[in-house]
């Protein structure tokens, strides 16, 4: 990871109560080409003082303005200039994703018109909440109006992952500005440069000022700040565990909201009657994609005896003609690793894998500087294949966060066994369940403890259905409907439509004085 030091930013990426605005101590951060090693540009990184200003502004916004008053009806059309701002500049935007990334254009293409849907469906979705909800129940009487409605949290601090920053930022901001929150977004300081253009576009499309901050910087810089801080009301995290975990004992100070998505271990279930060509590929997309720098990854084949040599064998000779390069090429089909220290702890797990006696099929090293040149400079390392491997062992238990495919086997037939492995995790976050037989998939998809589940297919979600974990991948959902409960505070109002004194107390007692005391005055 890139150090800091005093080098001017080109331009200010901080955005603090309404103005773009370099670091008050003058800190930068150089951004780095995966590809190459290259200097992309120089960033601002803000500091605790920087993140005490956000909150601030933030604060002060959620207290006096209309914008946490209004309806939903009234925000939502913010979110579809958003989305039409996203489109516009999809060119744009990708680019600057992919430099920042290392993934193909293509990929990063897709990120843009995925966020896009997001902020249009959250454009009709948060309407719903505007309507209250009628209580009724027989032990409320016919004079009361007793219904529920929605408020919003308040300050909601919004902090994103390297590995899709674009859409994972997006995931947190549509819901929270539809339903009237301040926001203060953190991108990680590795990828950070297609969300100073994002909150551009906000800016652009009329997001009033005080309701959006961003702090380009790292977690150890302003974390504390904005975690700890009493004005701030929700922390929304998405990245890894070890980080995760201090998030939610920073937040339990102030007992403020706190939501997570930690990552998984996902497992890939491929059953003996799928068809092997189309198993083959679906094993390798689903592993592959992205350098296996995707949170839900099939990084955990559990394969059928009977046809697990050949669609090993298929998966690596399909995984060692995957054409690496530079993201910007359009042969590319993955790019490199997001930085050095990525490269660093993925050959880790590999050294880890060969120590704990699996079986390397394919790759475990970067490519070969002789043979591929261009990508000598890059943080490259070839897709990677450990089959024969225990339940026990690391590096199936652990997010390797990689391109390691790590292959485990059950006898054939037995479901039960193959289920079992599949939930043998301490993660919850996503599986798949392949199989030529419908019912047989369905029946054994039933049975994963994964928030979600893919049936002949890998990967693909929409904005509309929720998505979170089990276990350690987390708390909370993004998306669907439930991504806007992230975001708001149910209230329950009772209106007493004909009022009549309580009668309680009926003033028919003796005067009562403390020993001591004073009798009132009247």
């Amino acid at each position: 990871m890139a150090s800091t030091s005093k080098t001017p930013a080109p331009e200010p990426t901080l955005y603090i109560d309404g103005k773009w605005t370099h670091a008050k101590q003058g800190h930068t951060r150089p951004i780095i080409n995966p590809f190459d090693g290259s200097t992309i540009t120089v960033i601002d990184e803000a500091g605790s003082d920087d993140a005490l200003a956000a909150v601030t502004s933030a604060a002060h916004f959620f207290r006096t303005s209309a914008w946490p008053h209004q309806t939903c009806t009234e925000r939502t059309p913010l979110l579809s200039r958003v989305a039409d701002l996203l489109q516009r500049d999809k060119q744009i935007i990708a680019e600057i994703e992919t430099r920042d990334t290392g993934k193909t254009l293509e990929e990063s293409k897709v990120d843009v018109d995925d966020v896009t849907n997001v902020f249009r469906f959250y454009a009709q979705e948060a309407n719903k909440l505007d309507t209250p909800k009628k209580i009724v129940s027989d032990v409320i009487p016919d004079t009361v109006e007793s219904r529920t409605t929605h408020v919003p949290v308040g300050v909601c601090v919004l902090i994103a992952p390297w590995n899709y920053p674009l859409l994972q930022i997006c995931w947190k901001v549509a819901p929270a500005l539809a339903t009237g929150n301040a926001v203060i977004i953190k991108p990680s300081e590795v990828t950070p440069l297609s969300t100073v253009h994002f909150v551009k576009l906000l800016v652009e499309a009329g997001a009033p000022v005080g309701s959006v901050q961003l702090l380009t910087a790292g977690g150890a810089s302003v974390g504390p700040t904005l975690t700890e801080h009493a004005d701030v009301d929700l922390v929304s995290f998405t990245g890894g565990l070890d980080t995760g975990r201090r998030i939610i004992s920073s937040c339990a100070t102030t007992v403020k909201r706190c939501t997570v998505e930690l990552g998984g271990k996902n497992p890939n279930i491929v059953f003996a009657d799928c068809d092997l060509d189309w198993a083959i590929d679906t094993v390798t997309t689903a592993v592959f994609l992205h350098s296996g720098q995707v949170c839900s990854s099939g990084a955990r084949l559990i394969v059928e005896d009977s046809i697990a040599d050949k669609l090993v064998a298929g998966v690596a000779e399909r995984a060692q003609r995957i054409q690496m390069g530079n993201g910007m090429d359009p042969a590319s089909e993955t790019g490199p690793l997001v930085s050095a220290a990525h490269l660093s702890k993925v050959e880790a797990f590999v050294k880890l894998g060969k120590e704990e006696g699996a079986k390397l099929i394919c790759g475990g090293a970067r490519p070969d500087a002789k043979t591929h040149p261009e990508l000598a400079k890059g943080f490259f390392f070839c897709p990677t294949i450990f089959d024969h491997c225990k339940r026990d062992m690391r590096i199936v238990q652990e997010e390797t966060f990689g391109p390691i495919l790590t292959v485990e086997r059950f006898k054939d037939g037995d479901e039960e066994h193959a289920i079992f492995l599949a939930n043998d995790t301490k993660y919850g976050l996503a599986g798949g369940v392949q199989s030529g037989d419908e019912g047989r998939a369905r029946r054994v998809a039933k049975r994963l403890r994964h928030g979600t589940v893919w049936v002949n297919s890998y990967g693909s979600y929409t904005p509309a259905a929720e998505w979170g974990g089990f276990g350690m991948s987390g708390n909370g959902r993004e998306l669907g409907s439930k991504g806007l409960d992230e975001y708001v505070e149910t209230r329950h109002e009772w209106v007493e439509t004909k009022p009549t004194p309580p009668g309680w107390f009926k003033g028919e007692g003796k005067v009562l004085v403390p020993a001591g005391g004073v009798k009132a005055k009247l």
